[in-house]
């Protein structure tokens, strides 16, 4: 199954989920630059690294000689989303985020957990 998704997909690069989580990780950068001081190396380090696995285990995946491979590494992109998800609603309690930002960056989160799932399912991986 990998095999026929590669033939359609060139590169990683190509992958419409590899795209919008590097958009995303554009956004978290930019939003993380307004953080308190004190959390460089708190919550702003965390959103950030986190961010930055979703789309490096995206494409390291792709990369892979294997569909078993493919689809833990993006296990790994998935858990990762879920942890930025979590860090940036402990940030809007904090009120370091606004509400508005918050649910733009969380909505466009989820339009990426809804395609890596949807990838996820066309290599084999059961709902």
């Amino acid at each position: 199954m990998a095999e026929a998704h590669r033939e359609r997909i060139k590169t990683y690069r190509d992958l419409g989920v590899w795209q919008k989580a590097m958009q995303l990780v554009t956004q978290v950068y930019f939003v993380t630059k307004e953080f308190p001081k004190e959390e460089i190396y708190g919550l702003t380090s965390q959103i950030r690294r986190c961010s930055v696995s979703i789309p490096s285990n995206i494409a390291e995946g792709y990369g892979r000689s294997s569909t078993n491979d493919y689809l833990r590494f993006l296990q790994i992109a998935s858990g990762s989303l879920y942890e930025l998800q979590t860090h940036l609603e402990i940030c809007l309690n904090l009120k370091y985020l606004s509400k508005e930002i918050f649910e733009d960056v969380h909505e466009k989160s989820r339009e990426i957990e809804r395609m890596l799932s949807s990838l996820m399912r066309k290599l084999g991986l059961p709902k």
